[in-house]
């Protein structure tokens, strides 16, 4: 008991400290600035290199650029940034705080051979852009095109100019920093590796104040370096002349058998007005803000409304067949029988076990995973606990509670397992097997075949081989015996009991004037309403490389959704039922988990028309795969939420029928 209080204190805390966060402007309840002295080093840090082109990322150091001094270092990263495709490494850029220097020279790389001239041009070609990072933020790039400013994280590899290809060498870069308000104070703070006692003084130990990184921005040039100059310069030595750094313009041409000479600029500017909490703003500004709010207001209350309509008038029609049928004494009744068609007549077939019972029990047993995964992990990053400031968290997040879920999957797969079969709990074993392995068996396959085509790229979107067995690892030693615990529990729980009794020769159904399944694939147009303008905003941060950050709308939408299928399935099984079709549990779970098929072609249209210069059959083919993952988890997911709302309205519909 004592314990129990504790765990409780424990998340009320957790929730406190959330909405502490968003009053305070912090992103990532647990982080803290690091506050540097004038003149302390800052390293910057390279990513893997990205491309809408391809969706392929690479290691940074795949390309001819300036090795660091020590060697090339992985920064410590979890299993969210491996999954992600993120590499991050040292890099040989470094400052000093609040000190401004021009025209550094880097590094000379040897005359480039044949295959990496060829690998340089196909990168540019593929339009590859280099990822940096400085303090945990990613370079911005400001580009004005028609009286816009437009942000961009990171900048090109280079550029081809008429039959030339040209590497961008020079760097500028802009550190956006904010002074520290305590001064003489020393706190302890952490930079997401580890904590540290930092004093808030300057070097000296005077009372010069310390300075937090802010912003991070970055203009690329390409600038031809004198070939006599270089060769008496040595790392971080200023170089001789001026450097004028102009992107409009290119003159450092590539060639095969010639090196290539990197520098670099720095320069600090302190903003008053960008204090630390909110120095992910720019980030989060690139969607277009009020396009995106008022998409999104427009489709809940469009869809609010419509399903407000379908709500009212399908209860009132239920309530009227009640009321007139609770009215009639048992003669007239029965004489009803004679003259009616409808739902009542399907009393002795209506909890006829369904064909394959166990499939749907796995499937709704995964499902009711998948959707309290969805919305646990969406909660929790609506609170700021999975911001894009901590790369990675929001994957590591998804598999964490998707694993301690499978004891929800186990537990209602095989209650229900047991309410088909009327409470005999043999089998139970089995179907808790099935649905520890069923939709992670999908995904490990999918997976594979895509991570062996990233494998023959070469690419950092690879999942290594070490990782691939902690995955394995993680679902036979965590999930699959969590799914076996819901399971237990689910066979000791009581079964639900059936209202009515179930005949043993089944009910002819009518013949249909068009076919059932016809009307089940078109109810999932109306969830698909309430989802497609979110969609494209999700789909855009996964295949454009924006980021995405409103959780909360996210949220409100994810409700929408769930009430939106339940009422679709609803309405199809009483429509089902009215025309005295009793085979209705395939039927509920398809009505609202059709609206995967039109996620798909929604998918497949986004390809065509959004990601047109998506090159390959590679990168198509990724697309592709990634999209039939996502199909597959929103059929299941939201078919469960129309079979429990369908199961719970039948059961509550036939026991309120009086009966001899």
């Amino acid at each position: 008991m004592e314990r129990f209080h504790n765990l409780k204190k424990i998340w009320v805390l957790l929730i406190f400290a959330g909405f502490l966060q968003l009053g305070n402007g912090f992103y990532l309840p647990g982080s803290y600035p690091h506050n540097y002295g004038i003149g302390d080093y800052l390293n910057m840090k390279v990513n893997s290199l990205t491309s809408i082109d391809t969706e392929i990322p690479y290691s940074y150091y795949s390309l001819p650029y300036c090795l660091p001094q020590g060697g090339i270092k992985d920064s410590a990263e979890n299993l969210g940034e491996l999954l992600m495709g993120d590499r991050i490494e040292n890099s040989p850029y470094r400052f000093k705080m609040y000190t401004n220097e021009t025209d550094i020279f880097l590094c000379q790389t040897k005359p480039l051979s044949a295959d990496e001239f060829k690998l340089l041009k196909k990168r540019i070609d593929e339009m590859y852009q280099v990822n940096v990072i400085l303090d945990n933020l990613p370079a911005i790039r400001y580009t004005k095109k028609d009286d816009f400013m437009l942000r961009w994280t990171g900048y090109p590899v280079g550029a081809k100019v008429q039959d030339s290809y040209y590497v961008f060498n020079h760097l500028k870069f802009t550190v956006l920093v904010h002074k520290y308000e305590e001064t003489n104070v020393a706190r302890v703070m952490g930079t997401g590796d580890a904590a540290e006692l930092i004093p808030t003084v300057g070097n000296d130990g005077s009372d010069a104040p310390g300075y937090m990184v802010v912003g991070f921005e970055v203009v690329p040039c390409s600038y031809q370096h004198s070939g006599d100059t270089l060769k008496k310069l040595n790392a971080y030595e200023k170089y001789p002349s001026p450097i004028n750094c102009d992107p409009g313009t290119v003159a450092m041409a590539i060639k095969e058998n010639e090196p290539v000479a990197f520098s670099y600029e720095v320069s600090f500017v302190e903003r008053d007005d960008i204090k630390w909490p909110s120095r992910w703003d720019a980030y989060l500004k690139m969607e277009g803000a009020k396009v995106h709010w008022f998409s999104i207001l427009n489709s809940l209350m469009v869809i609010t409304f419509l399903a407000g309509i379908v709500l009212v008038i399908f209860l009132r029609t239920v309530r009227r067949d009640l009321a007139r049928y609770e009215e009639l004494d048992k003669e007239a009744q029965a004489q009803m029988n004679e003259e009616l068609s409808g739902w009542k007549l399907v009393v002795g077939d209506i909890f006829r076990a369904p064909s394959n019972p166990s499939l749907l029990c796995v499937m709704v047993g995964d499902g009711v995973q998948i959707l309290g995964m969805a919305v646990v992990t969406i909660l929790f990053a609506a609170l700021g606990f999975m911001s894009p400031a901590s790369r990675g968290t929001l994957i590591s997040g998804m598999l964490f509670f998707y694993m301690v879920l499978g004891i929800a999957a186990g537990y209602v797969a095989v209650r229900m397992w047991r309410t088909i079969y009327v409470g005999d709990h043999k089998g139970w074993m089995s179907v808790s097997w099935k649905a520890a392995c069923f939709f992670p068996g999908i995904s490990f396959f999918i997976f594979t075949i895509l991570n062996f085509l990233l494998w023959h790229s070469n690419s950092t979107g690879a999942i290594p081989f070490s990782i691939f067995v902690v995955l394995i690892l993680l679902w036979f030693c965590i999930s699959v015996p969590l799914t076996l615990v819901g399971g237990y529990f689910g066979a000791r729980a009581p079964h639900i009991e059936y209202p009515v009794r179930t005949n043993q020769i089944p009910r002819e159904i009518p013949p249909q004037k068009y076919p059932s399944w016809l009307l089940v694939l078109g109810a999932g147009t109306l969830p698909f309403g309430t989802l497609f303008i979110e969609l494209f905003f999700i789909m855009s941060s996964i295949w454009m490389g924006r980021v995405y950050y409103v959780f909360g709308f996210l949220f409100v939408v994810m409700i929408l959704l769930v009430v939106v299928c339940a009422e679709v399935s609803l309405v199809l099984t009483y429509m089902h039922l009215c025309v005295e079709d009793w085979k209705w549990w395939w039927k509920s779970f398809f009505a609202s988990g059709s609206v995967a098929i039109y996620i798909f072609l929604y998918s497949v249209n986004y390809l065509i028309f959004d990601l047109k210069s998506l090159s390959g059959p590679v990168s198509a083919t990724l697309y592709l795969g990634y999209s039939l993952f996502m199909v597959v988890a929103v059929m299941l997911a939201t078919g469960t939420v129309g079979f429990l709302s369908s199961f719970w309205f039948v059961h509550y519909l036939f026991s309120s029928v009086k009966l001899d």
